[in-house]
């Protein structure tokens, strides 16, 4: 999963706060109800449905486009044209049931289960649109470039003079006169003058839908200048909306969009048992009590050299049963060289998350190094537990020491 967040430089960074992400059809539909200006279009699971589709929407040309969790369809295939709708059953056909790889899906690829079916319309201009959060500052920014139809990443690295933002009062939210501004820095062409009142209209219709919807992430890419009937308009053409999950609770409808096939089946696992789990690139795993201590732990890993290879929080009152869980889903994960986990004992005592690992060391084969660091309520009994058992484990006496027991034993595992 991406997940965005930017410096103070403009430049997009990963935030591994954990997101529910929906596909472009629903996002589509959340904007629109906001009044974001879209393109007909609708969903459809098979060929037929496509072209039934297709039909309806009585187009001179259409544009199919798969629907999976990540960017860079376009560039794998995923995105075709078409000039009728036998043609867009065609190529539902080819996109239905395949395996599409795309940069920012691995080499795995994603199975494309459904097609987004669309009027395809001659574009003007593109530019990129977005809010999200400036974890600098910790206030939400409006960012833009008229690079639009690429991926802002590399506008960020290779030309960042062509990202404008704008950063949002919390105490105000975002202003009319804000979004204008923001409209007249981005369409810089005297030319297309005329469209800056419906692109600001478009801009505060974007931030109502972050803030109502408790996005953490809103996204137009591209955001085109198109002309219909001798007029220009300004239309979201791509779009991308990431949802807190912690908020969900309060849009059920919006939580009824979650695909489970799009989902990592560990994360999926994980959340369904009530742990707090996201799977990393790197090789340590990490099972940590509390969310600040698990972002520390992960902070001191990098800091010695090594990689976390996931966020994992049990939670300050899990049982036994649950700390054997999520061992099983640390040690379910083939990159995984060690394990390091660190606990501070409060309401979760020291001897529950001892008991947990022993517990999940006799139903899964434990064949990495393992570190545990116990700090807290019943320590010195957890401590106990871990030297009696016959676990090859390495006993650190603080948080630095277990990060580079756990660096090494990656290392050279």
């Amino acid at each position: 999963m991406i997940r965005h967040a930017i410096n103070a430089k403009g430049v997009l960074l990963k935030n591994h706060t954990k997101n529910m992400n929906i596909h472009e059809y629903q996002a589509k539909q959340i904007l629109e109800s906001y009044g974001v200006n879209t393109l007909p279009g609708e969903v459809a699971k098979t060929p037929e449905e496509a072209e039934t589709v297709a039909q309806a929407l009585n187009c001179n040309r259409y544009v199919v486009k798969a629907q999976i969790h990540a960017g860079g369809r376009g560039k794998g295939g995923g995105i075709k044209i078409a000039n009728s709708p036998a043609e867009v059953k065609q190529h539902a056909e080819t996109l239905l049931g395949m395996q599409l790889v795309t940069p920012q899906t691995g080499p795995e690829g994603k199975r494309v289960r459904k097609v987004l079916i669309a009027a395809a319309v001659e574009i003007e201009k593109e530019y990129y649109l977005a809010v999200l959060l400036d974890r600098e500052t910790s206030q939400l920014t409006l960012i833009g470039s008229e690079e639009g139809g690429v991926n802002i990443e590399e506008v960020a690295a290779q030309t960042p003079e062509k990202i404008i933002r704008t950063q949002i009062d919390p105490a105000f939210g975002l202003t009319e006169f804000q979004a204008r501004e923001f409209a007249y820095k981005l369409i810089t062409d005297t030319s297309y003058r005329a469209i800056i009142p419906n692109a600001t209209a478009l801009i505060l219709s974007l931030y109502n839908a972050f803030t109502e919807c408790d996005c953490s992430l809103v996204e137009i890419n591209p955001l085109a200048i198109i002309t219909t009937d001798n007029k220009l308009d300004i239309v979201a053409l791509d779009s991308k909306v990431n949802l807190d999950d912690n908020s969900l609770w309060r849009h059920p409808d919006i939580a009824e969009m979650r695909d489970p096939h799009e989902e990592d089946p560990s994360e999926l696992e994980a959340s369904e048992s009530g742990l707090s789990y996201i799977r990393l690139d790197g090789d340590i795993g990490c099972m940590v009590n509390g969310a600040g201590l698990a972002m520390a732990t992960m902070d001191i890993i990098k800091q010695n050299g090594g990689e976390p290879a996931n966020f994992l929080d049990v939670g300050g009152g899990a049982s036994v049963e649950a700390v054997a869980h999520a061992f099983r889903l640390i040690l379910a994960d083939e990159n995984v060289k060690a394990v390091l986990v660190n606990i501070f004992g409060g309401i979760m005592k020291c001897d529950t998350i001892a008991n947990g690992i022993v517990e999940a060391a006799k139903q899964v084969e434990l064949n990495v190094p393992l570190v545990v660091r116990l700090e807290g309520t019943n320590v010195e009994l957890g401590k106990q537990i871990i030297a009696e058992s016959d676990l090859n484990v390495q006993q650190a006496e603080g948080l630095s020491e277990a990060a580079q027991l756990a660096v090494t034993a990656a290392n050279t595992a």
